[in-house]
């Protein structure tokens, strides 16, 4: 089976050997790409949330202290450290909250720049984002073998890239991303939900696994990972002190099924209609693109 990206066209920040990288391995990992700058308004987002999630906990009698002088990398751990992982789970394995600094991170123009030089000018932000807060000694942490495609078969998006960041160093210890290079050629394969987690990932059966060549990427904060939606790959538990927060968005050609029933995306980038891109109160008030009155 042949792979479908191909380089359409000298735009874009990756070099064609980038690009022949990715379509033969599936994947692939640009180091730093994004400043403290750039991820600061995801990190102030995920504040929000872990303030709600403190003050839910206050009001429940669960906690005394919001912890709000922690780091931003050891507060929530610490907010959760008394909590079973039933309770854990009741914000959720994955985040997908509309605040602005989350709108900002997906509009990052160094992320679209690899994007366009993957699929094109015209940039759909798929509604299937999440923020992870991968937190210690908690088993919704490992994140079992899977194709992100096996959440979404029938839809007619090809390719989806994900777009897989961290915001503290993803490592072994906490918990970083595995991945099987080339299994991105072959088609889904069927996948049944774990049970062990009580978060309902869907997981395939370990015979797909055994005898492969897993490749463990440890990534610095501001690195992202670009990949098909139907490579092969996992993470691991946190054993660390901390979360291993971290975010992954995904982009599609527009000429793709937009996947409603999942969300509202959005319109990221487009030459063709450069004046529907979607605005930040396009977002909010779930619109897809920027219609003028």
């Amino acid at each position: 089976m042949t792979t479908e990206f191909t380089l359409r066209q000298s735009t874009g920040r990756l070099s064609a050997e980038q690009v022949t990288r990715y379509d033969t391995q599936g994947y692939l990992l640009l180091e730093n790409l994004l400043s403290d700058a750039d991820l600061a308004p995801a990190r102030q987002a995920m504040t929000q949330k872990v303030d709600m999630i403190a003050a839910e906990l206050i009001r429940d009698g669960k906690i005394q202290d919001p912890l709000t002088h922690r780091p931003f990398h050891y507060r929530l751990a610490e907010l959760c450290a008394g909590l079973t992982d039933q309770e854990f789970l009741k914000y959720g394995r994955s985040w997908r909250d509309r605040l602005p600094g989350y709108f900002i991170l997906m509009s990052n123009p160094k992320i679209l720049d690899v994007i366009e030089s993957l699929i094109g000018p015209e940039i759909f932000s798929n509604p299937v984002y999440n923020v992870r807060p991968k937190v210690p000694k908690v088993a919704a942490g490992a994140v079992p073998w899977h194709q992100d495609k096996s959440y979404w078969p029938d839809a007619n998006s090809n390719p989806v890239i994900t777009c897989w960041i961290p915001l503290v160093d993803s490592t072994l210890e906490n918990g970083c991303l595995h991945l099987i290079p080339g299994t991105h050629r072959k088609r889904v394969i069927a996948h049944h939900q774990e049970t062990y987690s009580g978060t309902g990932f869907l997981a395939l059966p370990e015979n797909e696994i055994n005898g492969r060549k897993i490749v463990a990427l440890p990534m610095s904060a501001g690195s992202a990972i670009f990949f098909n939606d139907r490579l092969l790959h996992s993470s691991t538990p946190n054993n660390s002190d901390h979360v291993r927060w971290s975010v992954d968005l995904r982009y599609q050609p527009t000429d793709q099924d937009p996947m409603p029933q999942y969300g509202i995306g959005f319109l990221a980038r487009s030459r063709k209609h450069p004046q529907r891109t979607a605005t930040l109160e396009d977002w909010l008030a779930d619109r897809s693109e920027h219609l003028d009155p």
